[in-house]
């Protein structure tokens, strides 16, 4: 690993890349820092440490919400936005034929996708400010309108701010640039969560300590394991006349397939969804329509069982993991790939019986592949039901999303010094 490490430094194109990465983190922990006026901070931390569905927001946008920052929402709207637009093919032909267009179809739906990043920024940082207007806290020291759209103003850039930075280090080809604003988030609560976790240790919690170590090693293993692992479907291509009598193909290979294509992505998909009915339920706690409040009271208490939520969360990760194969992975256009260029399935026949089988394999990988990611995700929810404790800060949530971000980086480094290589030969 060390050796990998050292030739993609040396190469000057990926170490450049990797230096502005670590540019741009820097710059957005700057600007996690940057608190707006008119806010009591001992109160907001007070309110979101006493909140256990907004403190889980907060620790998943890296604390950038407790501070009540210029980046306050990181890149919540963003991901809402893509979530929106992928639902949308599904249900919407027209859509569904943009995707399929290719890198041309793909940028259409990018910049979509940031243009509602801004009309839902401005109503998440509405909705946030409105829970915080609510509290008794008195969290807001001016509540007049001007404040409150200078407010929103400010969130609503500093998510458009993050979405730019975020592209700039996709372009870089040294990891998602979305996923390691994210990473960068959850890892700057670690130093503060184990501080914490040092201050109140006693020697009573000893079997908790070796129940989280255990559960992140099993973590770490079983994400990487599975991360690598896949599915070599062979492919045989039959031999051509071409030109003046030349033979070509005969060639034997095979066609991978991951046993979770989606990645990270269902984690992240199924967070945003559990967290929003929590969020809009916090806004309309206090209305005064007893009904309303009733029903937004019923939705708090229902996700802060560890039971309800633990099912909810291991269902939308496992569906999410469908969903957004579905997304990714076409069999119809892989069997006609093969078809066009003479390949095929030994035993299979080519055109739709192929893609049919290739739907039947997905289908099964991903019958484990979603299985086991819902299990990683929800196994810490049974450990801090144990004990609890303030490690808990980088839960299995945490570690899944980092490890698969760091090995999906080191995945796009490597790919980068294999391709110069081949292009100094």
């Amino acid at each position: 690993m060390w050796d990998k490490m050292l030739q993609a430094w040396k190469v000057k194109e990926v170490r450049n890349g990797l230096l502005f990465v670590l540019g741009v983190m820097v710059i957005f922990r700057i600007a996690a820092h940057i608190p707006l006026p008119g806010i009591d901070l001992v109160a907001l931390r007070r309110f979101f440490e006493a909140n256990q569905v907004l403190g889980m927001i907060s620790l998943f946008s890296g604390g950038t919400i407790s501070t009540f920052s210029v980046v306050s929402l990181a890149v919540a709207p963003y991901i809402t936005a893509s979530i929106i637009f992928q639902l949308l093919a599904m249900i919407i032909p027209k859509l569904e034929e943009i995707q399929k267009e290719g890198e041309s179809g793909t940028r259409r739906i990018n910049q979509w996708t940031r243009i509602l990043t801004v009309p839902l920024a401005i109503l998440q940082s509405f909705g946030l400010i409105s829970i915080l207007r609510t509290s008794q806290m008195q969290i807001l020291t001016r509540t007049d309108p001007l404040h409150i759209a200078t407010l929103i103003c400010s969130v609503t850039a500093g998510t458009v701010f993050l979405m730019w930075l975020g592209e700039l280090i996709s372009e870089k080809k040294v990891g998602n640039g979305i996923s390691l604003l994210i990473f960068a988030g959850i890892m700057a609560n670690l130093p503060t969560a184990a501080s914490r976790f040092l201050a109140t240790y006693d020697s009573s919690q000893w079997m908790f300590v070796l129940m989280y170590a255990a559960v992140a090693i099993v973590t770490i293993v079983g994400v990487v394991f599975v991360n690598e692992s896949q599915r070599n479907i062979p492919v045989q291509y039959a031999r051509q006349v071409r030109g003046m009598g030349t033979l070509s193909g005969g060639v034997a290979t095979h066609l991978p397939l991951k046993l979770t294509m989606a990645g990270v992505i269902p984690i992240i998909f199924a967070i945003s969804m559990l967290l929003f009915p929590s969020v809009i339920a916090q806004f309309f706690a206090q209305a005064r329509t007893e009904w309303l409040a009733s029903a937004a009271r019923w939705v708090l208490t229902a996700l802060s069982n560890q039971g309800v939520y633990g099912g909810l969360y291991f269902l939308l990760v496992f569906a999410f993991t469908y969903f957004y194969t579905s997304v990714i992975f076409h069999p119809d256009k892989i069997a006609e790939n093969l078809q066009k260029q003479g390949g095929f399935i030994p035993g299979i026949r080519p055109g739709k019986p192929t893609s049919d089988y290739l739907n039947v394999v997905i289908n099964r990988l991903n019958l484990f592949g979603a299985a086991f990611l819902g299990s990683i995700a929800v196994l810490p929810l049974f450990v801090r039901g144990a004990g609890g404790s303030q490690m808990m800060a980088i839960g299995g949530t945490s570690l899944l999303i980092v490890v698969s971000v760091v090995i999906e980086s080191i995945k796009q480094i490597e790919a980068q010094v294999t391709m110069r290589q081949y292009d100094a030969y």
